[in-house]
């Protein structure tokens, strides 16, 4: 809350109200997404429900489209780094 502007040690009230309706949030999402799910004959959801159900907010869809770009990109970037370590460790053992 304090990156927001609020002050540094928010009311426990505040915190409480604010906590309450995220997670009313996500779980409505969540029940939106399971339910396009089973309408599409599945036991399991996937990002794509999700998307579904965000499909009527353009700003969170993008959000959402944003974050899976940006999750891929340091997937990649990692398994990079990894391999480098590992080129790296098989060069300096044979010393």
């Amino acid at each position: 809350m304090y990156a927001f502007g609020d002050d540094p040690d928010p009311l426990p009230e505040s915190v409480q109200v604010l906590d309450e309706i995220v997670t009313d949030y996500i779980v409505d999402m969540c029940h939106d997404a399971a339910r396009m799910a089973s309408r599409g004959g599945r036991n399991k959801i996937k990002v794509d429900d999700f998307k579904f159900a965000l499909r009527k907010d353009q700003r969170k869809l993008g959000r959402v489209e944003e974050l899976l770009i940006m999750s891929k990109v340091i997937a990649d970037a990692r398994k990079q780094f990894d391999d480098k370590q590992e080129v790296n460790d098989v060069a300096g053992a044979g010393k």
